[in-house]
């Protein structure tokens, strides 16, 4: 689930030329880098001299890149460090504005930060935090209750052992502090007769990074935020790196790509206009030389919009993926 990762001391920001080919930076504008990370696609817009670069990101991490771009490219660059769901907050004018874009994945340096606690290979106290969190995965580890666990690991991870996972982790924590390493034999000891490709901590990871930064209706408000910003012509672009993010991308564009009626039950309803027009329906995908470059590209997939017209109510967004935000609200 790497974005841009770092490979013998080079980035690679992933599907960078499609990206650069769907925004078009060429003849100039301003474009929010929602994932600013270590800049691989603000660096590559400001290429352009006519191009300015907001740029959001809520790992305090980044903040030596940022200043790096602060002085290099002066006031054609503005950083905040904040999440991306608050972009519509910034309180800064922004001029001929092109394109919102978002990068969801973690680079190789975020994972490799043992702070972080985003790898099963780390030892010591569970984090997972990004920035800007209200808990860590040690607080849910500890605390929540074992049907909560089950219903984390199962709805954001697809653990098919979650409840045996959830079982073990609520009888092993009345004895001792459960660190990440504990975590890791937890999950083999339940799962230890299952031959896979993937490590046994995969899914369970990922499912504790998800809720711990709420990660799913982070996205959904961004995405909301980022239609309400931009003007009509303007594009928002997404770069996902599994299953359950795509889908919710997926569907904020198809859904509100095509003509509906304003209620499901009155055929005789308002006919609502169309939000975005859709260039490509598919996503598009990393070449095979790129994923030979950077193997971790091989999951991601770019979708995109154009925007059409200002009127969009997106309840019907919120509600098809409620399911998913309240079990960020368990906690």
């Amino acid at each position: 689930m790497n974005a841009t990762i770092n490979l013998e001391n080079k980035h690679f920001p992933v599907l960078l030329n499609e990206l650069i080919s769907i925004i078009s930076p060429l003849y100039g504008g301003t474009f929010i880098d929602c994932t600013f990370g270590q800049g691989g696609y603000s660096e590559k817009i400001l290429e352009n001299e006519k191009n300015n670069i907001i740029a959001i990101d809520r790992d305090r991490d980044v903040l030596t890149s940022a200043s790096k771009f602060r002085q290099r490219y002066k006031r054609r660059f503005k950083f905040y460090n904040t999440k991306f769901s608050q972009l519509n907050n910034i309180n800064f004018k922004i001029n001929n504005l092109k394109g919102i874009i978002f990068d969801l994945g973690y680079s190789l340096g975020q994972i490799k930060n043992s702070q972080k606690g985003l790898s099963f290979f780390d030892k010591g106290k569970l984090n997972m935090k990004m920035g800007i969190n209200d808990f860590s995965a040690n607080d849910v580890i500890s605390s929540m209750d074992e049907n909560n666990l089950a219903k984390t690991f199962k709805l954001f991870g697809d653990e098919r052992y979650s409840k045996r996972i959830a079982r073990e982790i609520v009888k092993k924590r009345q004895d001792k502090i459960i660190k990440t390493e504990d975590l890791v034999q937890i999950i083999d000891s339940v799962k230890k007769y299952q031959k896979t490709k993937i490590h046994n901590s995969t899914k369970v990871f990922q499912a504790l990074r998800i809720l711990v930064n709420k990660e799913i209706s982070e996205l959904i408000n961004a995405l909301i935020n980022s239609f309400h910003l931009i003007p009509v012509g303007g594009i928002i672009a997404v770069v996902t790196f599994h299953s359950i993010e795509d889908k919710i991308v997926k569907f904020f564009f198809k859904h509100y790509s095509e003509q509906r009626n304003s209620s499901r039950y009155l055929p005789e309803a308002k006919v609502l206009e169309k939000c975005f027009q859709l260039i490509n329906k598919k996503p598009i995908l990393p070449s095979l030389s790129e994923i030979k470059q950077n193997p971790p590209s091989r999951s991601a997939k770019l979708r995109y919009g154009i925007k059409t017209n200002n009127n969009c109510d997106f309840n019907d967004f919120r509600e098809k993926f409620k399911n998913l935000t309240d079990i960020e609200d368990l906690r």
